[in-house]
């Protein structure tokens, strides 16, 4: 039993070290080889358009970043 908590301990202060290490660094996760990105590929499939759920997903975000525009203009310092 001791040598399963003494494990457990141990990959729980390994998460924490690497949660420690992404908050220090704010970089994002990436593989050994880079990725998509290291081949020139702009995105994983074929697609000749985004699918609803993407197209979803960038009109919040343009919202978004239209809302922080906004208040970045009215910020008052």
């Amino acid at each position: 039993m001791s040598t399963f908590i003494l494990a457990f301990v141990f990959f729980v202060a390994m998460v924490v070290a690497m949660a420690v290490g992404y908050l220090v660094q704010k970089k994002t996760i990436s593989g050994s080889c880079g990725g998509l990105g290291a081949l020139g590929i702009a995105k994983a499939c074929d697609c000749p358009e985004p699918c609803d759920r993407k197209k979803a997903r960038m009109e919040r975000e343009a919202t978004r970043q239209k809302k922080i525009a906004e208040w970045e203009k009215d910020k008052i310092l």
